[in-house]
This record gives structure tokens, C-alpha cells and sequence, in this order.
């Protein structure tokens, strides 16, 4: 038997406590996310660095550190603890019938009645709804995440201004071009109700390919200013490293990162096989050196060279395949809609806790899957950032047979310092958080210790 056979007979089960099982998830998932996050606090606590930066950091730099990352783990509890409670309310208050019934009431008001009367359209009408009230909710702890945690530690340069321009733009943004994908997304269940899986494959691809190729162009300069790097020694050594490695270089700017937050990074764009336009973080260009902010070129163009951006993305669509696969064995599985107040039928109900649809909403059952994915979804975690960690060592390898070694390991320790990144890290907890090794796992891979005392 099928694991997406097994899936199916475990929801084709009478009487499944489908919302009992949610809760459970939701708080089994945050029980486990808060034991990591207390174990990384608990290592905070450390004084001594880790061997390999010892002589490279100095101590009050180490302390600043540990504190901004135990104000950052603090305020990463009290954020999971407040989205707890908010899934916990809608659970227990069957707030998600609630909120597809204020979409009903808006439809009515505004002249959207054709949207009103169909699925999709009431669905993207329950989105904008839960949308809305979830930004609306999430406001404060968004400007106490700038305005008091960032700002205390030196990093945040956002004005009041800019930020309330952001969340605009960004929810402005959101609206134009989340709904279209979301109905064309929806269209492609109501076309292929039985055979849907491998054109919903292939739209997603088709999406993360055009996102790669217009957002960089379109969407980033709404937010950010791209100015083209000015003639010069980093531009003439950046140049000559893409011609020494035949790395298709197009453009290279420098974005003005500094206007929000004092953070440093750099990273290139493009499709696999085009032309790339590589940028740098003002603050990069401000703080490191030539040689530095070369090495770590080298380093970004080890992806390229490794062909991780193709990897990524072919593990991402295996993943998307995997997981519509088991949806596709529980999406039209009416107890698990009824569970949560959903019912399929032509029965008016003055109940606004009840939802009476002619048709099962796609977008529900896969939100309502999503929940039920959660065990799962930690165990592929690690997974995830096992595959990217791997790639993040492959190209600081390709770096190091470049012979950029001590500059990118300078590099690394400067950005470490500049960033405020934690000195050290509980093992399970960058398992699963981390996209990246830490840096002490990076220095060893690349043997920074012996190259220090050949120096």
C-alpha cells in the first residue's frame, strides 16, 4: 500500500477528531520549538568562545552579542506564545467560518456579488479578510521588533515613515499579485478536480522561475534603491574574478541596505543560465575591504559554479510534489471541513459559526492540511537546512581552491562581529533553524586554525 493510499483510508475514517488532532499538533509543535529556542538560550549563557575564534573576537563584543541574541530568543518566544493563542482561539471559536462569513458580508456591500456566489471568488475574499486582520495583528510586534529590539542594539534605521510606507507597499503588493496566483492556483483545482497534481507542479514552477526573474528587476527597486557600482579597485577586482571563473556577469550594484537596518550581505540574481546581476549591501561596501567583499564574491559564485540554485530548485519542486500528493488524498474528505464548521450542501444556516458551501473550498481543506502537516513539516526542516548547509560548505570550499581562504574566513569573522551573530550555538537548535553552518563550523571546514598558525 501507497503512503498517499495509507493517508487516504487513515481521513476516510468515520468520526476522526480532526480538530482535537489539530490542537494537538499546534501545541505539540510549539512545546518542541520552545525546548529549542530554551536550549539555545541556555547556551547563550556560555562565557567562553568557541577554540577557533578565540583571539579573533573580543570580549565585550562576545557579551554585546549574547545579549542581542537572548533579547532576539525572548522576544521569538513571546511571538510563538501570542501565535499559539491566535490558533488557539480560531480553533476553539471556529473563527475560520466567522471570517469566511465576513467575506460573504463584504461581497454584499461592495460589488462583488458574481465573487459572493462562487468559491473562488468568496475564497479570495475569506484571504483578504484573514489577511487583513492578521497583519493588523501582528503590527505591534513588528514595531517593537524594529523600533525597540533592533533600535536598542545599533542595527534598525527605519523612520516611522518608511516603516508604515513598507507594510503599505507590502500589502498593496500582496493584493496584486497574491490574488491573481492564488485564483489562477484555485482555477486549476476547479479545471482538474482528480487530476490536478502535476499541472498545480508545474504552475508553481512556473512561479518561482518568473519570481526569480522579475522581482529582483520590478519589485525590490519599490523598496530599495539599486545604484550601479562606481569605477574603481572593488569593481575591477569583482570583474576579474567573473572572467576568471567565466561566471556571467551582467551588472553589479550596490543597494541601499543602510536606510533600514544596519546588517550586511551581498548575493547575486538571475536564472541558472543567464546573465547575473551581483549586490552589495552599502554597508559591505563600507566596512570590509576590497579583498573581503572579493572573497565573498567567491563564495556566492561557488553556488553558481555548483549549480545550487538548480539543485534548490528541483528539491523544491520534489518536495511541492510530495506534499500535494498526500493533499490529494484528504482535500475532498468532508469530515475533516464539517470538523472545523464547512458542510457541503444547499442548506441556509443563520449560524455564522457554520458554513454551508455548494462545493468543498479548496483553499480551506488546504489550509486545514497544512495544520495536520506540522509533525512532518519539523522533520523536513532539518532536512531542508541539512541540503543548504551542504551547498554553504561546497562553496566555501570552491572559494578556498580560489585561494580566497583568509579573506573570506576575515570576512566571515567581520560580518560576525558587525551583525551581532551568536558566538555560540546549541546544536539542535541551528539544525533546525539554520540555513547556514555557524560560523565556527565554517572556520573549522575551512581550516582556518592551521592557516593561522602557519601565519
Amino acid at each position: 500500500m501507497s503512503l498517499v493510499e495509507s493517508i487516504q483510508r487513515t481521513f476516510d475514517r468515520p468520526n476522526m477528531p480532526w480538530k482535537s488532532i489539530v490542537t494537538a499538533f499546534t501545541l505539540g509543535q510549539f512545546c518542541f520549538e520552545t525546548y529549542v529556542t530554551f536550549r539555545q538560550y541556555r547556551t547563550l549563557s556560555k562565557k567562553q568562545l568557541p577554540k577557533v575564534l578565540e583571539g579573533e573576537i573580543e570580549e565585550e563584543t562576545m557579551q554585546k552579542a549574547e545579549k542581542y541574541s537572548r533579547a532576539k530568543a525572548k522576544f521569538s518566544i513571546f511571538s510563538d506564545v501570542l501565535g499559539l493563542l491566535q490558533n488557539l482561539c480560531i480553533l476553539k471559536f471556529d473563527l475560520l467560518p466567522r471570517f469566511w462569513h465576513m467575506g460573504q458580508a463584504l461581497a454584499q456591500k461592495l460589488p462583488l456579488k458574481v465573487a459572493a456566489g462562487s468559491t473562488i471568488g468568496q475564497s479570495l475574499l475569506f484571504l483578504t479578510v484573514l489577511t487583513n486582520i492578521s497583519s493588523l495583528l501582528d503590527l505591534p510586534l513588528s514595531y517593537y521588533q524594529h523600533f525597540v529590539l533592533e533600535e536598542k542594539f545599533g542595527f534598525n534605521k527605519l523612520t516611522l515613515k518608511l516603516w508604515i510606507t513598507d507594510k503599505i507597499k507590502g500589502t498593496i503588493l500582496s493584493a496584486a499579485i497574491g490574488l491573481p496566483l492564488l485564483y489562477a492556483f484555485l482555477k486549476i483545482f476547479d479545471a482538474f478536480p482528480t487530476n490536478f497534481l502535476w499541472y498545480i507542479c508545474s504552475f508553481i514552477l512556473a512561479v518561482q522561475v518568473l519570481a526569480m526573474v522579475l522581482v529582483p528587476v520590478y519589485i525590490m527597486p519599490l523598496f530599495n534603491k539599486f545604484t550601479p557600482l562606481e569605477d574603481g579597485e572593488l569593481k575591477s577586482s569583482i570583474e576579474a574574478l567573473a572572467k576568471r571563473v567565466g561566471f556571467p556577469l551582467d551588472q553589479i550594484f550596490v543597494v541601499d541596505g543602510s536606510k533600514r537596518s544596519s546588517h550586511s550581505n551581498a548575493y547575486f540574481t538571475g536564472l541558472p543560465f543567464t546573465s547575473k546581476r551581483i549586490v552589495l549591501y552599502d554597508t559591505l561596501v563600507k566596512d570590509a575591504s576590497v579583498d573581503e567583499i572579493t572573497a565573498v564574491l567567491a563564495h556566492e559564485i561557488g553556488h553558481w559554479q555548483k549549480n545550487h540554485i538548480l539543485r534548490m530548485l528541483a528539491f523544491s519542486e520534489v518536495h511541492i510534489f510530495f506534499i500535494f500528493s498526500l493533499f490529494s488524498a484528504a482535500y475532498q474528505n468532508k469530515s475533516l471541513y464539517s470538523a472545523f464548521g464547512f458542510y457541503v450542501g444547499n442548506i441556509a444556516s443563520t449560524k455564522p459559526s457554520i458554513v454551508v458551501t455548494p462545493q468543498l473550498p479548496i483553499l480551506i481543506g488546504f489550509m486545514l492540511f497544512n495544520d495536520l502537516l506540522q509533525p512532518l513539516d519539523c522533520v523536513l526542516n532539518f532536512g531542508i537546512n541539512l541540503f543548504s548547509r551542504l551547498h554553504e560548505y561546497q562553496a566555501d570550499a570552491y572559494a578556498k581552491k580560489l585561494g580566497y581562504t583568509k579573506d573570506l574566513c576575515h570576512a566571515l569573522i567581520n560580518l560576525q562581529v558587525k551583525n551581532l551573530s551568536t558566538m555560540n550555538v546549541d546544536p539542535l537548535y541551528s539544525s533546525y533553524h539554520y540555513s547556514h553552518p555557524t560560523l565556527p563550523e565554517r572556520l573549522e571546514a575551512l581550516d582556518y586554525a592551521t592557516e593561522k598558525k602557519e601565519k
